[in-house]
């Protein structure tokens, strides 16, 4: 067996030609949907992903601002450019890159975002929401996995998901989003992490096993269950390297698996956007549910 490719390139590029037709819906009515980030510190994986994202925008027809902070800016400086952006009707949704320098407290400024801007789906609010199964920005890895099993029709209702990780940003969120009794969700899942005893004992029980723990080779071809479903989201760099949680040889025995690069990457873009778009919509259409 040799494992099919969920290619998030592709469902990406599928995202973004339907997003060009709602921002020239928008552009009908007057409309420029704007996205607004923040970048703090010299980073430099963080400022090439902003950078991407500005580019991205350029082609999308999303106008986009950024601010760029030194890393020796204070916690204060952060919260003026998200209090203006707060304000600024022309940007409707904004990015906080993460992570910050050390003492500048990120959830603070996370805090400060209004809800209905927050472009990542991570204001506690909208994770609030998420819980309650009430619409809101989603975050966006969890969204795009979800948005890239739709695709290519994968069945998730009824089956066993197994998440590796519980971070804040894939885990959780991603355990809330597929548990909801929505298309493209009502499964079972069962969310673990590299503290259990045998973690092969619950990947192997996984009909979609989702891996977004950070760490190295963790997901080797023993630990999956024949004809499983497998989607990388975690990852680390080791240099210039980027090494998956997954190693290459799973894909002998999954049914489906996501890439090392071009997977779920371009998901979490793509979703990114798609927030934008729909805060703008929010914003032109007030009376829309």
């Amino acid at each position: 067996m040799t494992a099919q490719i969920l290619d998030g390139e592709v469902v990406a590029a599928a995202i973004k030609a339907d997003l060009a037709q709602r921002i020239e819906a928008l552009a009908d009515r007057g409309i420029t949907p704007g996205l607004g980030t923040v970048l703090v510190g010299d980073d430099g994986p963080s400022a090439n992903y902003v950078a991407m994202k500005h580019r991205d925008c350029v082609e999308l027809g999303i106008a986009s601002r950024g601010e760029h902070l030194p890393a020796s800016a204070t916690l204060a400086d952060v919260v003026a450019v998200v209090d203006d952006y707060n304000t600024d009707p022309a940007v409707d949704a904004v990015l906080i890159q993460y992570p910050f320098p050390e003492g500048i407290d990120y959830e603070s400024a996370l805090l400060r975002l209004d809800p209905a801007k927050d472009a990542d789906g991570l204001h506690p609010v909208n994770l609030g929401r998420l819980v309650m199964g009430v619409k809101a920005p989603v975050a966006c890895t969890p969204a795009g996995i979800q948005a890239l099993l739709m695709y290519y029709e994968i069945p998730i209702a009824g089956r066993h998901v197994v998440i590796v990780g519980r971070g804040l940003t894939i885990g959780r969120p991603l355990a809330n989003l597929l548990t909801l009794k929505q298309p493209g969700a009502n499964a079972a899942v069962t969310v673990v992490h590299t503290g259990v005893a045998d973690l092969g004992a619950y990947t192997r029980e996984a009909d979609i096993l989702i891996s977004a723990a950070g760490t190295p080779g963790l997901i080797t071809p023993e630990m999956v269950k024949p004809g499983a479903v497998v989607v990388g989201a975690g990852v680390t760099y080791e240099g210039r390297t980027v090494v998956p949680d997954v190693v290459d040889e799973v894909a002998e025995v999954a049914s489906w698996m996501s890439p090392r690069l071009g997977g779920v990457g371009p998901m979490t873009r793509a979703l990114l956007y798609r927030n934008t778009v729909e805060a703008a919509e929010r914003a032109a259409y007030p009376d829309q549910p």
